[in-house]
């Protein structure tokens, strides 16, 4: 290469590096790519409220279940303390008024007088014949005053 031809030659080398820096610089996005990118960050925000409001209903669906097992648990317990009373008055030794029937968890619980040991042992299998009762705590006293 002569010495006349060296700086055309730096002036295209120069020029050639120009161009390919300007070809790498990004453009500011068009109206169109802003539009493609607003629609997909919608559809993102839906997605995720979607699964948001899923977990949440999953959640409160739980939280009725559990509702519900609880107030018949209840309803339970109660028709069973019912039930207990209902059979301790038929018994004529046994005072249904002086005798507290309480159930918790299907587990009936009794506290009170009893006149003898042979009708607390009544009074607990009056309980235990009840339907649902797993079992009968006697807590009676037995007062031979009575």
């Amino acid at each position: 290469m002569n010495t006349s031809q060296r700086p055309l030659f730096l002036l295209t080398i120069s020029a050639a590096v120009f161009l390919l820096a300007a070809c790498n610089q990004s453009q500011p996005p068009t109206a169109g790519e802003k539009v493609d990118a607003g629609i997909e960050s919608t559809q993102e925000a839906a997605t995720e409220a979607k699964q948001d409001v899923q977990a949440a209903g999953n959640e409160i669906k739980q939280d009725v279940t559990q509702a519900g097992t609880t107030i018949a648990d209840g309803a339970a317990d109660m028709t069973i303390t019912t039930m207990v009373k209902a059979a301790l008055a038929t018994d004529d030794q046994l005072s249904a008024m002086a005798i507290s029937v309480e159930t918790t968890n299907k587990v009936v619980t009794l506290t009170g007088p009893a006149p003898s040991q042979a009708a607390s042992d009544r009074a607990t299998a009056m309980g235990e014949a009840v339907d649902g009762v797993t079992e009968v705590d006697n807590r009676l006293t037995v007062d031979s005053k009575s």
